[in-house]
């Protein structure tokens, strides 16, 4: 006869319990999209380690690390712009990403329901998936701006780099294939005081710009049968959920890197790459540019956003890993190559801008840009200059819709993850109807950002939602997990997944989350709130109506936290403190998705009693005392 406590055989009986459960539910009711090998029969798993990797770096490496983070280390006195970026990485970057990958694979939760572990803050999940459908809107449409100049590519020379004509092209889709027309259009032989062949086409053909947002005009079909097609792209490549993106990211998510690889080497052999190089992160680099504050903050900004923090995408794809797997690991690597992806596609844009300032005789701060400005109008204009164009061409629009693709998976993910996992019963085996509708009805919301004023709705909802919103959500989580739900508690539930470590270990780590991290973003918050200006698109000033509608859907995505807020305080019983105190406590059923991971920590009295049920034909066992107050003592004969 073996005698046993309870401390030592929870697992034992969760094991079994679990056995039970999948012997009743696996067999006979099997769910499409959760495979044979899965630990989790419910919601799935990764197929492989690999995919859940490749599905991270592509989700937090964007546009924004080939776009945007060149150009600030550019302005922002080149490589000394590195000192500031890395100590971002560490203070703010790094402790984030860390905190929301173990928060989802802890809980197997999507962003709502992991904030079961404190109700009171439940809004800041509502919070982040309407940011990600917001974002998710006009996001395909710039993917659909890189479809549209990837057919316009296959023509020699490029339209826009050929005067007096451009091209516009005619899209006819079909279930079997898709046909590209181009029709030839004139165009005025006067143009703009300062405006390139290339912003013409971007303007007036591609985009076909009318004067103002106060001026819709018509919905400019070549976009909007690119957009469809995105949209298609998207939904097939998630139709089976993570067992059919995990697929699609082996190309997705490594192409990327061949392309800027390619433009690198390419870039490198022209006449001129060299002073483009050097205006990026050469000699000429001003270390006095440190003491300007605002390095520091779009330092700050840009690790913030590069990596994805506080979007819910980072909590949505972890929530399907393995409950043992090492999210620690995970988190330096996807951070590094994040960053490190920023500063080599650094040089494979200021090399080929270095020799289009070469061309034009101009220095590389004239033709140097960011965003759209960057993507579909300069380096476009530089690439026309380089021997068999249409290569380079369609070799780099490809990578920006690579690159945006893995971006809109997660994205995607964070709004259908939040309604199965609202809706478990319902939607289990029915991902791929859930994915195509929010496919559909984020289509049909984006056709208004492929009229004649569509640009200014994806500047205006870029600015409005992709903004400080990001850093409210971020403090508050961080605050939140660390203040409310326990740091202490937060770094024993990450050992239970990762195992045991040092005290000095969390060092670190709990100086992070206890102050450097939260004080860094309060910062940054200020500031973009203290330096806020109204949007403009160039040199086009938004009317007061767009600007009011902006701040609405700022206010529709934040009002769900103090609401909620309200709500779970109002649902609780006691006095106004104790009402308080129990929303900003976990939930009884707050813990490990699969109670064989549960452990000590987790059991519940109800739990024990049903393991114990599901566990008689086997064991015969009598209790002493008595299952309340304190915990019994239980011995077992085998």
């Amino acid at each position: 006869m073996r005698k046993y406590d309870l401390n030592n055989i929870t697992g034992v009986l969760f094991r079994n319990s679990v056995a039970v459960e999948k012997d009743k539910d696996g067999t006979n009711n099997p769910d499409p999209h959760v495979g044979h090998e899965d630990e989790n029969t419910e919601r799935g798993n990764w197929s492989s380690k690999r995919e859940y990797m490749l599905s991270m770096i592509g989700y937090a490496v964007g546009l924004g690390n080939v776009w945007r983070f060149p150009y600030l280390a550019y302005k922002h006195g080149g490589g000394a712009f590195l000192i500031p970026y890395t100590i971002m990485l560490a203070v703010a970057g790094l402790p984030l990403f860390f905190m929301e990958s173990s928060f989802g694979q802890f809980c197997s939760q999507g962003p709502i329901n992991v904030w079961k572990a404190v109700p009171i803050l439940q809004g800041v999940g509502i919070t982040m998936m309407l940011v990600s459908t917001f974002v998710a809107i006009y996001y395909n449409v710039i993917i659909a701006y890189s479809i549209y100049y990837l057919f316009a590519s296959f023509q020699y020379p490029l339209p826009w780099s050929v005067k007096n004509c451009s091209s516009t092209a005619a899209y006819n889709v079909s279930a079997a294939a898709l046909n590209v027309t181009a029709e030839n259009q004139t165009c005025q032989d006067d143009f703009s005081a300062g405006q390139s062949l290339s912003e013409k086409y971007w303007d007036e053909v591609a985009l076909q710009r009318t004067s103002s947002m106060n001026e819709t005009g018509p919905v400019v079909w070549h976009l909007a049968l690119c957009l469809l097609l995105s949209w298609i792209l998207v939904g097939a490549a998630l139709f089976k959920g993570i067992k059919s993106s995990g697929k699609v990211v082996y190309f997705t998510a490594t192409f990327p890197y061949l392309v800027l690889l390619i433009l690198l080497i390419r870039g490198a052999t022209l006449e001129g790459a060299k002073d483009g190089i050097e205006f990026y992160i050469g000699s000429k680099s001003n270390l006095t540019k440190l003491a300007d504050a605002e390095v520091w903050k779009d330092a700050a900004t840009q690790i913030f956003f590069s990596l994805s923090i506080a979007w819910g995408g980072l909590m949505a794809l972890s929530s399907y890993n393995k409950f043992y797997n090492n999210c620690y690991q995970d988190s330096i690597i996807v951070c590094v190559t994040n960053c490190g992806t920023s500063i080599f596609a650094g040089f494979a844009i200021f090399s080929i801008l270095g020799h289009m300032a070469h061309v034009y005789q101009k220095p590389v701060s004239e033709v140097a840009n960011a965003g759209f400005g960057l993507a579909f109008i300069a380096y476009p204009d530089a690439l026309s200059k380089l021997p068999i164009s249409p290569l380079w061409s369609i070799l780099f629009f490809v990578m920006l819709i690579t690159l945006g693709l893995d971006s809109q998976f997660a994205g995607i993910e964070v709004i259908t993850t939040c309604f199965q996992d609202a809706y478990p019963k319902v939607l289990k085996s029915k991902r791929g109807l859930v994915t195509t509708t929010v496919c559909i009805v984020l289509f049909l919301l984006g056709l208004p950002c492929v009229t004649g004023a569509g640009i200014y709705w994806v500047n205006l909802i870029d600015t409005f939602c992709a903004g400080w919103i990001l850093l409210v959500a971020g403090l508050l989580e961080v605050m939140g997990l660390s203040i409310l739900y326990g740091g202490n508690r937060f770094i024993k539930d990450i050992e239970m997944m990762i195992g045991a470590k040092s005290s000095l270990f969390w060092l670190w780590w709990r100086a992070c989350w206890f102050f450097i991290t939260p004080v860094v973003l309060s910062i940054i918050l200020v500031w973009s709130l203290y330096t806020f200006t109204s949007p403009t698109y160039g040199s086009v000033a938004y009317p007061d109506w767009g600007i009011s509608l902006g701040w609405s859907m700022t206010a529709f995505c934040l009002i769900w936290i103090p609401i909620l807020a309200i709500w779970n305080v109002y649902k609780a019983s006691g006095g106004p403190w104790q009402r308080i105190k129990a929303a900003c406590s976990p939930r009884e059923d707050w813990g490990p998705y699969l109670e064989c991971h549960r452990g000590e920590r987790y059991v519940t009295l109800a739990e024990v009693w049903r393991l114990f049920t599901l566990s008689t034909k086997h064991i015969r066992f009598k209790t002493r005392g008595h299952l309340g107050g304190r915990q019994p003592a239980v011995k077992f004969t085998e």
